[in-house]
């Protein structure tokens, strides 16, 4: 039987921060991923100030940087008109805008850290059980191996089997609507220095660019195909964009169709199990903010377990359920607020946008969005 300091279920974004993390504090980790390979779709794509500044603990952050593309705008719009801007440039960071990457360069940059500090990801890796005891968890896996950690931590997704066999609860909901996802190579009007929500009359569309000239174009529909072909996103920027004819469709370079759910797992820790990430919370993309709060788990859970694996009291693990959980519920219920106006009724539409442009005058609604949205208030 293989013995560890800390088994990670999950080598995403969160687990494969929260490896690092704990390798850089001298633990012995492993890290395991029912999946063959990493993502090799762009899945989550924003970075935020906050993250990138966590990031800099484990030499990520530059790396980053580097790869990604900076959008220094923030708007939220009708066609042309501007209901609400975000001004990130007045944050007291170091990164004052949203960073546009694709998560498969995201893992690939972790993965090549992970490697740098001796690590590995064990792939194609599925729990099956976990054993705990007094002293550590038996970890069994669907390839007869076991693993014995004295912690394990579930960064394995909603669908968690860390937070299925700990009897975690997941509470929340699903939203009616589908959402419709496709990155896509465009012409016209197409800017690549900002992120757009457009509260359009007939729905919310997200237009964020990404780097090598594409696009990322998110939006509810109720009816979303399973594979967005070009026209279904022609129409789509027609109809939630800067308006008809004004953004054209060259290629569609990959799309899908998901559903979005609402929850917050009702602890982060069942004695030696502990959750991070999607595990832990789930909610709407608007905002962008699911990956980040992810990876700001893990930093913060890797505090908390190199405490105690260097001889502290495990109330660590506690005292970082206590102090994440509140932040996910803020998210939910940031993001929340922004998908609900997306999906008012038609008529009640246009009554919003005029609200939202009348908000903007305000420098404290400008101001705290801004905050939210960065993850500096977090901080």
């Amino acid at each position: 039987m293989t013995d560890t300091d800390v088994l990670v279920v999950g080598a995403g974004p969160t687990g494969l921060t929260l490896a690092i993390s704990l390798l850089n504090r001298g633990a012995r980790v492993m890290i395991g991923d029912c999946l063959a390979a990493g993502a090799n779709t762009s899945r989550a794509a924003a970075v935020n100030a906050r993250t990138l500044e966590v990031l800099e603990g484990i030499d990520v952050s530059r790396r980053m940087v580097k790869a990604g593309l900076i959008a220094a705008r923030f708007t939220m719009r009708h066609q042309t008109r501007i209901l609400m801007p975000i001004d990130f440039s007045v944050l007291p960071t170091r990164y004052p805008y949203t960073l546009m990457i694709s998560q498969a360069t995201t893992e690939k940059l972790l993965v090549e850290r992970l490697t740098e500090l001796g690590g590995e990801v064990l792939r194609p890796k599925t729990l099956t059980h976990l054993t705990q005891g007094r002293d550590g968890v038996t970890a069994a896996f669907d390839d007869g191996e076991d693993i014995r950690a004295r912690y394990v931590v579930g960064a394995d997704g909603m669908h968690s089997t860390v937070r299925e066999l700990a009897g975690i609860g997941f509470t929340g909901g699903e939203y009616p609507e589908s959402f419709a996802l496709a990155d896509a190579r465009l012409s016209g009007e197409a800017p690549d220095d900002e992120v757009i929500l457009f509260y359009a009359v007939s729905g919310l569309n997200v237009l964020a660019p990404l780097p090598d000239g594409i696009h990322r174009i998110v939006a509810p529909i109720f009816d979303a195909p399973e594979e967005p072909s070009t026209e279904f996103v022609q129409s789509l920027l027609d109809a939630r964009g800067f308006g008809p004819g004004r953004t054209q469709v060259r290629e569609v370079l990959w799309g899908s169709r998901f559903r979005i759910h609402h929850r917050v797992a009702d602890t982060y820790r069942a004695g030696r199990l502990v959750l991070a990430g999607d595990a832990a919370h789930v909610h709407s993309p608007a905002g962008g903010q699911g990956m980040n709060l992810g990876i700001q788990d893990a930093v913060a859970l890797a505090d908390a377990l190199g405490e105690v694996l260097h001889g502290g009291s495990d109330t660590a693990l506690d005292a970082y359920s206590a102090a994440r959980r509140p932040i996910a519920r803020q998210v939910l219920a940031t993001t929340g607020r922004l998908t609900r106006l997306a999906t008012l009724p038609k008529a009640a539409r246009p009554i919003r946008n005029g609200a939202m442009r009348l908000a903007a005058r305000v420098p404290a609604v400008r101001s705290g969005l801004a905050w939210r949205l960065s993850g500096l208030v977090y901080r």
